[in-house]
């Protein structure tokens, strides 16, 4: 796993990553919901999509947009094993630790609440 202010000036130098941003309607709904809620839905993300070992459509298993968590993963790099395996040191081919989900959502909680702060100031 990464040290989380490395990632972060790793991830703000990426074009790429940078580009994501929520929307008002996953604003919206993160919102509504309030972020402990969000949260259990990241971990479920986390535990069903990015956990399992083998995935047999990973690289594509996480939509760009429609929920917040799925925007945060990957502007985070938390879509999928390649991206975790690149940018978070956390490598294929063997399931994921109760820490290593933990330490993913984390890293999505950290972009979630930037994200918000971000737009509250606009």
């Amino acid at each position: 796993m990464r040290n989380p202010d490395e990632l972060w000036a790793a991830l703000s130098k990426s074009p790429f990553r940078s580009r994501f941003h929520l929307q008002r309607k996953e604003l919206d709904y993160l919102q509504s919901k309030g972020l402990p809620a969000i949260l259990d839905h990241a971990a479920d993300f986390v535990t069903r999509r990015l956990a399992p070992a083998h995935l047999p459509n990973d690289g594509k298993q996480t939509p760009f947009r429609g929920h917040p968590v799925f925007v945060a993963q990957h502007a985070t790099a938390c879509c999928c094993r390649g991206c975790l395996e690149k940018w978070h040191r956390l490598p294929k081919g063997r399931a994921l630790t109760e820490a290593e989900q933990a330490y993913i959502v984390r890293v999505l909680e950290r972009w979630l609440v930037t994200e918000m702060e971000r737009i509250g100031q606009d």
